[in-house]
């Protein structure tokens, strides 16, 4: 793709205005779309014969657990089940609740862990992965115990139910031995961040991460989904690589295009660039919406995340299908077929507009028929 954010932005105050009408008419759940006709449901002699069955994957579509905080695993998964969805990633620690997922008390006792993964399985729900979104090389080594030990935990839990995946973040520590607070460099001038950078890569960042993946390896699993965000040490297809590379084949992305977006990232590019080395473990659906007159002035950093700072926003969080159209999305899962993915499409919902499980169920519409024109069903 060539097409720049700018291109597939619109404009703030038309977006806002058209969220209750136009943007709902275009991503209405199936249930309230009208019939067809009659006669348009009766084939006719000259129709067009169909397309072949695809022989592109089927790939699952789930969501993150925590947007249904709220609720209980039974509820969750009644919500879930109702929305036609298959599979789930579940948050185990880290700055993630585990308000569905009691680790401590399932490690402890095999029958609790096989009896919660029974309440999957009996919906036909697939639990993917297993997300401890933390920081194990902050500063304050209280706070990297605790994800440290999440790791742990996560892995044990992994390893116990057969789960392949864990995702995480690649976590940043200080910028010198003597900080307590996370510092986060991206550009290696003036020459104390270029210090600062190979510090922290070469004796924090890597020895962790070499010592997690053998933990991990150790216990069966061997992939590690580490989500390029800003804040942390990877946050982009570079910087996931460069660990990957330090570190072992078990370092690999959770790719979340919404971050990648609003860098300046192609989406099916990176996902051509990652799929081809083997390097995409897990996908989260979360779309990035540009508003270009503060684009314009105030550049890329300036991320709203309340619907009250819309209007001095550069971009925020949409769900899928509200920041680019369907006709992308169309092509990043067509790009997630074609190199052999081999996760799930997990929605994450973080939508200021369309809060909580009305953005799940926008875009777990968009993403079906998507889905299903790919594979001609």
């Amino acid at each position: 793709m060539s097409d720049s954010p700018s291109r597939f932005a619109v404009d703030r105050r038309q977006f806002l205005a058209a969220t209750s009408a136009a943007l709902v008419a275009g991503a209405v759940p199936a249930t309230a779309a009208p019939a067809a006709p009659a006669a348009e449901l009766v084939p006719s002699a000259n129709a067009e014969p169909r397309s072949p069955v695809s022989s592109l994957r089927r790939i699952p579509i789930g969501v993150f657990d925590t947007v249904y905080d709220h609720l209980s695993i039974d509820q969750m998964l009644d919500k879930v089940t109702a929305l036609g969805l298959e599979a789930m990633e579940m948050g185990t620690g880290g700055y993630n609740s585990t308000s569905h997922c009691p680790i401590d008390e399932l490690i402890a006792d095999r029958s609790k862990a096989k009896a919660w993964m029974k309440k999957f399985e009996d919906r036909g729900i697939r639990v993917a992965t297993l997300s401890c979104h933390g920081n194990p090389v902050h500063p304050d080594p209280k706070h990297a115990q605790k994800d440290i030990e999440s790791f742990r935990k996560t892995v044990l839990l992994a390893e116990m139910l057969d789960i392949k995946v864990i995702v995480g973040f690649s976590g940043c520590p200080g910028g010198t031995p003597t900080d307590t607070m996370p510092n986060w460099a991206c550009y290696r001038w003036p020459s104390e961040f270029a210090r600062m950078l190979d510090w922290q890569w070469k004796e924090k960042v890597i020895p962790y991460w070499k010592d997690a993946a053998k933990l991990a390896r150790d216990h069966g699993v061997k992939r590690i989904a580490l989500e390029m965000h800003p804040n942390f040490v990877v946050y982009n297809p570079r910087t996931l690589m460069m660990l990957r590379e330090a570190v072992g084949e078990e370092i690999g992305a959770n790719c979340d295009l919404s971050h990648l977006f609003w860098q300046g990232c192609d989406p099916v590019e990176v996902i051509h660039y990652l799929g081809k080395q083997g390097a995409i473990f897990h996908a989260h659906m979360k779309d990035t919406s540009f508003y270009p007159e503060n684009v314009n002035k105030y550049g890329v950093l300036n991320f709203a995340f309340d619907k009250n700072d819309l209007d001095t926003a550069s971009e925020n969080f949409r769900a899928v299908g509200y920041g680019h159209g369907a006709t992308l999305w169309k092509s990043i899962i067509k790009a997630y077929m074609d190199v052999g993915f081999e996760g799930i499409l997990s929605i994450e919902n973080e939508d200021p507009i369309l809060p909580g499980e009305v953005g799940v169920e926008r875009a777990a519409y968009v993403l079906k028929n998507v889905r299903a024109e790919l594979l001609g069903s």
